[in-house]
């Protein structure tokens, strides 16, 4: 979940900042418009894909290991 959250705010302050950013490398661009709305939507989409799974994963393991042991380990 806190990952998610950081990755919400992520893209909340990104995504002006790089329709901003497109008047900088706008000749850059090639195919694309300077605010094209599929290629944001994917970006946004694979970032939210790779949070969830670097906040999942090891979530996850920490879910298996017995509590006891993790408190003898300390």
């Amino acid at each position: 979940g806190e990952t998610l959250i950081l990755m919400l705010i992520g893209i909340a302050l990104g995504v002006p900042i790089a329709l901003a950013g497109t008047r900088l490398i706008k000749t850059m661009l090639f195919g694309l418009g300077a605010a094209d709305p599929i290629a944001i939507t994917a970006a946004c989409a694979i970032l939210a894909i790779i949070a969830a799974l670097a906040g999942y994963i090891p979530a996850r393991r920490a879910s298996q290991v017995d509590p006891m042991v993790a408190l003898r380990y300390e």
